[in-house]
């Protein structure tokens, strides 16, 4: 059995919009170090959170790990990613789910914001 990560974003209703999720869960697949990484959306895009676990499950997932792709942990994070964790565990009886924090407040989101702090003021300075 295999650990598997479902991305969880927002969704939009601008396809667009929800790339960067489909990119991130392929990026991480492409890695090696989760072999199953599959996007999924609360709501106004496909996936839902239903069919990508059930795609998890189909690939051999004996955990999956829910991530929510959020920066903070609003309702959404606190209280209804709660409950498709609840709604998973029931319905998935040999799998173990598991809800991972947002990710809000981790160090590293620093130097991501910093390093577009600087990407905008190059970008300035070379007139674009």
């Amino acid at each position: 059995m295999n650990d598997a990560l479902l991305l969880i974003a927002h969704g939009s209703r601008n396809a667009e919009a929800n790339d960067d999720l489909h990119f991130m869960a392929a990026e991480i697949e492409r890695g090696k170090v989760y072999s199953i990484a599959e996007p999924a959306f609360l709501e106004l895009a496909e996936p839902t959170i239903d069919v990508a676990a059930k795609r998890c499950v189909e690939r051999g997932a004996g955990t999956i790990v829910l991530i929510p792709y959020f920066l903070s942990a609003g309702v959404h994070v606190r209280r209804d990613l709660q409950a498709w964790r609840e709604k998973l565990t029931r319905e998935f009886l040999d799998v173990r789910v598991l809800l991972a924090e947002p990710i809000g407040r981790h160090p590293l989101m620093e130097a991501i914001v910093l390093e577009r702090a600087g990407e905008a003021l190059t970008s300035k300075l070379l007139g674009k």
